[in-house]
């Protein structure tokens, strides 16, 4: 494995960095680790590197606020390639390996790290087979989005669509019902309504919806 910098992502925080170890869906070339901390807190992230072959390195403090370009990293930092997307094939297959139906979460033009990684980490603890974010004009699951995901991220299937549209539109063909959440006094309760299908949920942007 050949580090390249030019296609490396620096994730930091003990959960973000934790996570992307146990979900081993990119490619790791170094970790990092604050020489002065205390390891007991680190253990689990130590392990699991050592269960991928990760090569490990320690620094100062200070060395590790210069390469994350923040101080709360914790301590930790890995270098990985860069997030991994997937196909909604894959999402599919994964409902069809559980035995479950479709169930999956689409971001219609959301914007903030801190929204996408709250929604991230609901749909992660909810069962969602997949979620899909549009290409343009929508913010890419950066290293942000995965720390404010706590991590759920990694675990996640993520597409990017270039047309939502049509996107939607293809997985209506495949029988999916798409249905989208408004705050609108007119709009049907989650209560009164039965969600028992293949389902993708649309969530629109924080201030104009969809």
């Amino acid at each position: 494995m050949v580090y390249n910098p030019n296609m490396t992502e620096l994730l930091s925080r003990r959960n973000t960095v934790l996570a992307a170890l146990r979900a081993a869906r990119r490619d790791f070339y170094r970790l990092w680790i604050q020489e002065d901390i205390n390891f007991k807190t680190v253990d689990p992230i130590i392990r699991a590197a050592n269960a991928r072959d990760v090569k490990i390195s320690r620094a100062s403090k200070q060395e590790m606020s210069r390469r994350a370009d923040d101080s709360r990293h914790q301590g930790v930092l890995l270098e990985a390639s860069a997030y991994t997307y997937a196909e909604i094939d894959e999402m599919l297959a994964l409902a069809a390996t559980r035995e479950e139906k479709p169930f999956l979460l689409i971001l219609d033009l959301l914007h903030g790290p801190q929204n996408i990684g709250a929604l991230l980490r609901t749909a992660e603890v909810c069962g969602v087979h997949g979620v899909i974010v549009q290409d343009r004009r929508a913010p890419e699951i950066t290293t942000t989005v995965v720390q404010y995901s706590a991590g759920a991220a990694e675990f996640l299937l993520i597409n990017q669509a270039t047309n939502l549209a049509q996107t939607i539109g293809r997985l209506q063909e495949r029988d999916i019902w798409v249905a989208g959440l408004d705050l609108d006094d007119s709009a049907q309760r989650f209560g009164s309504v039965d969600l028992d299908m293949p389902l993708a949920l649309v969530v629109g942007h924080e201030g104009s919806g969809l």
